[in-house]
């Protein structure tokens, strides 16, 4: 993606996810320079991945195939082997109407997915077989709010402002905004986006930069390469 794309994202996506009412931490508004100056006290928010993450999952087709989120927080996925500790993580997101974030699964992370506002949340969803790949015959369950949904293999889950369902980790989803974008919650178990994401489809979960003009904030993909 070029940066000058990333860009007109982030100022698109802060001003939908304003309208909502959220307020973002002061962080997301650090320019650069001044996360560079402060890189070492900041460590451990590199660490844990914290911040903006527009992907088009190298594709190059952001407004079809693509995702917005900012990770609010997030805990250390080696305390999740003690069972101390931060072990949860917060995201917000943003689905663009009709723009597909591709089928995939968490091997360790179990998560709520919540419609925060806008239009429809839709999910397809599949269980795993005793692989962890696709099951095409058997019928999913999910709790949405609490409240068990049982939906064929492929099954659609279309949820409204205010309804969240569970996913379990191996649970295979794909999903999308319908009738408008839509705002999403995330909480969940401590967040590993590097490793804990497998995609049906031969995709990356982090996009290239084209570097043609200078960034307005840092994505996390970008701490490395930035902050030294």
């Amino acid at each position: 993606m070029k940066r000058s794309r990333v860009n007109e994202i982030l100022r698109e996506g802060d001003a939908f996810i304003r309208s909502f009412g959220y307020i973002m931490p002061p962080f997301a508004y650090l320019a650069p320079s001044e996360m560079q100056a402060r890189a070492e006290e900041f460590s451990g928010l590199r660490a844990a991945r914290m911040g903006w993450d527009i992907t088009d999952y190298g594709e190059g087709r952001f407004d079809e195939l693509g995702l917005f989120l900012f990770t609010v927080r997030n805990g250390n996925a080696a305390d999740l082997t003690k069972g101390t500790g931060m072990l949860y993580a917060e995201k917000i997101m943003i689905s663009r109407k009709d723009q597909l974030s591709p089928m995939h699964r968490h091997y360790v992370k179990a998560e709520d997915i919540i419609n925060r506002g806008g239009g429809k949340l839709v999910l397809e969803l599949f269980m795993p077989n005793e692989e962890g790949t696709i099951d095409d015959t058997a019928e999913v369950f999910v709790p949405v709010d609490g409240v068990i949904r049982k939906l064929p293999a492929g099954g659609l889950l279309k949820l409204d402002p205010g309804e969240s369902v569970t996913l379990m980790p191996g649970v295979w989803h794909a999903f999308w905004g319908e009738g408008g974008d839509v705002l999403i919650g995330e909480v969940s178990t401590v967040n590993d986006d590097v490793t804990d994401n497998w995609f049906r489809e031969p995709i990356k979960r982090f996009s290239g930069i084209e570097e043609d003009e200078a960034p307005v904030h840092l994505l996390v993909s970008d701490y490395d390469k930035w902050l030294g």
